[in-house]
């Protein structure tokens, strides 16, 4: 049985403070390890990722409370198997050899938490079919008898 190499999933918006942070966490906590991991950058990067993006992932026992958007260079970019981008229209980047996926996802940038939490459903639902598609979801644990 051959071992494939890890996969990298980039996820880029534009400020890297919202969908692309959301995206990558839920990634990151239903993948794999073993599979494919998750990063995500944007092309015009804000300070800080939103306060209700914050909130909405620690609803679901995420935090990213001390993670700071970072610019998506080609640096940050090289190796990358998969790119999603949500988004950014004109600027999405290119990157290449990578798959390319776009998730034309509202930004929850200045929205009311209620709608950051249908927001974040929504790319959680998408997180889930890009795992469940290409198999690299978490093995389910065991039912204990």
């Amino acid at each position: 049985m051959s071992t494939s190499p890890v996969k990298t999933v980039l996820f880029a918006c534009i400020h890297n403070a919202g969908r692309s942070q959301i995206a990558a966490a839920l990634f990151s906590a239903l993948a794999d390890p073993a599979k494919a991991r998750a990063i995500s950058a944007g092309t015009e990067p804000a300070e800080h990722v939103h306060p209700q993006v914050v909130a909405a992932l620690i609803e679901r026992g995420l935090e990213v409370g001390e993670v700071r958007p970072r610019k998506l260079t080609p640096e940050v970019a090289a190796g990358v198997a998969w790119l999603v981008t949500m988004g950014c229209g004109e600027s999405c980047p290119v990157v290449p050899g990578a798959r390319v996926e776009d998730w034309p996802v509202e930004d929850p940038g200045g929205q009311p938490l209620p709608r950051v939490r249908s927001i974040r459903d929504e790319i959680e639902a998408r997180v889930r079919a890009l795992l469940e598609r290409e198999g690299w979801g978490r093995p389910e644990p065991a039912a204990r008898r």
